[in-house]
């Protein structure tokens, strides 16, 4: 997910703004936007009939230690489903609609939204960003990035010092048996003072994706992936498992992302029933924001095993582009189109449209910007990126102004001297993405990563917290009675 960015979209079929004169707003970090919407058009009922193969999948076995065997797999996936939905032509945020509940429901959590935080295992170094740095009363979930994947499916640590071996003040170094240590081990004290948060495992990312597909391309493959990460989870104390593959490419893919997902929740259901009883672990994706690539998807085959999908809503714009963009906007910009060739509300609109629950989807918000040199402004030419990425804390850079598009609902700085603009979001535009989560019934907000933000008033991840007001307080798992590290497995005493 982050790493990554050189990946962008074709351009849609995109819902505009009425067309009004573009507000250019000076702005102070703690002013607030209201989001104005008019009433929406008539809409446009359209049937689309999605193929969907049936689904042969294999019990999957647990190990033997265990005790244990998953019984086979959920039962056959419809030869094909019709899918009626509502397309407006209209510049209004369409009001929230409900949608089908599939077997990982929504309503595990406790009726607040989502506050997810991506945690990378990167972050310590560098960034000298630690667990204990978790703005943990703000955040619900933490999805601690990145597992490996082995050529034969095996979900693994991408870093054994940062996830099980740093040693932080308080802990031993004369402990007896095998212990957790590193971030791991922090996490999990986070979890016992902080019984809202819940953790999940994120596996693959931009780095390792590529490695995803072959493994899912066989029935080998989806239960050796599916039964390590229950391992990994179940041996570091964790909540669930989010799974980060950029991208399935074609319909077969897709197929086969469909039976990954039914797979691992599967050994998910099984792990608890043995383990757990009574409690839910959960299973999210981050998914694209462009139709290039969510257009693969399979999203009637997909939902059902999903508690959330987190949409990547950034990216829109970047040093793959001709002109300087909005990275992050939720609407276009009719009258600067060069600079919203993308928007988050189409996403939205289209996942509804393909049968998403607006529930289980999560709004993506980036705390880093991208960078852009010798321009005049937004939606004009520029020549070179300079440091191309920037986080969010270090924001706006010296002798910059911040600006706010309101009809585009997005921010930027400029250096006029320099000829240097940073499209990110700033308090104003994750006030605007408050509003308008609530008002769209999304599930939420997710961020990448936790380094990136702010302490303070100016935090985005403390923003949208307090605007959204009511944040999942469900009770995340503490009893892991056959985890490999005696100090998980004893709750740590």
């Amino acid at each position: 997910m982050l790493s990554s960015f050189l990946i962008l979209v074709a351009p849609l079929l995109l819902t505009t703004p009425a067309a009004a004169a573009p507000q250019l707003i000076k702005l102070d970090a703690q002013q607030n936007v209201e989001v104005v919407c008019n009433a929406a058009a008539p809409a446009v009922t359209t049937t689309v009939y999605i193929e969907r193969p049936a689904s042969t999948e294999p019990a999957l076995q647990v190990s033997a230690q265990e005790s244990a065997e998953v019984s086979a797999a959920s039962s056959s996936v419809a030869q094909s489903a019709a899918l009626t939905v509502s397309s407006a032509s209209s510049s209004a945020l369409p009001i929230a609609t409900s949608g089908p509940t599939g077997i990982a429901s929504t309503n595990r959590t406790s009726g607040g939204l989502r506050n997810a935080l991506y945690f990378t295992n990167w972050g310590i170094y560098g960034a000298d960003y630690q667990p204990d740095r978790l703005p943990a009363e703000n955040i619900t979930h933490v999805l601690y990035s990145f597992a490996d994947i082995g050529s034969d499916g095996e979900v693994h640590s991408s870093d054994t010092y940062a996830d099980l071996e740093k040693h932080y003040p308080g802990d031993s170094w004369s402990e007896t048996g095998n212990n957790a240590y590193g971030c791991v081990k922090q996490l999990f004290m986070l979890k016992k003072k902080h019984r809202h948060l819940k953790t999940l495992l994120s596996i693959g990312g931009w780095t390792y994706s590529s490695k995803i597909a072959p493994v899912a391309a066989t029935a080998a493959g989806r239960r050796k992936f599916c039964s390590s990460a229950v391992h990994l989870m179940k041996d570091w104390g964790f909540d669930g498992l989010d799974i980060d593959w950029e991208y399935p490419a074609d319909a077969e893919q897709a197929q086969h992302f469909v039976l990954l997902l039914q797979t691992c929740r599967q050994a998910l259901d099984d792990y608890a029933k043995l383990h757990a009883p009574g409690y839910h672990f959960l299973i999210t994706i981050a998914t694209s924001a462009g139709a290039k690539h969510y257009s693969q998807l399979n999203f009637t085959g997909m939902d059902p095993f999903l508690d959330a999908w987190h949409l990547m809503a950034y990216d829109f714009a970047g040093s793959w582009d001709n002109t300087t963009g909005h990275q992050s906007n939720i609407l276009i910009n009719s009258q600067n189109p060069a600079a919203t060739k993308f928007s988050a509300e189409q996403a939205v609109k289209d996942y509804i449209d393909y049968g998403v629950p607006p529930n289980k989807i999560v709004l993506g918000i980036p705390l880093y910007g991208r960078a852009f040199e010798a321009t005049t402004g937004i939606g004009q030419p520029y020549t070179g990126i300079g440091p191309e990425t920037v986080m969010y804390k270090d924001l706006p850079l010296p002798g910059a102004q911040e600006f706010y598009d309101d009809v585009a609902m997005a921010s930027y700085s400029f250096d006029s001297k320099k000829g240097e603009l940073i499209t990110y979001d700033t308090v104003s535009s994750a006030v605007a993405k408050s509003k308008y989560l609530l008002q769209r019934g999304l599930g939420g907000a997710v961020y990448w990563e936790a380094s990136g933000d702010k302490t303070g008033a100016t935090s985005l991840v403390g923003t949208v917290a307090g605007q959204v007001g009511r944040l999942d307080r469900s009770l995340n798992n503490l009893k892991y009675p056959i985890s490999k590290y005696e100090n998980i497995k004893a709750g740590l005493p």
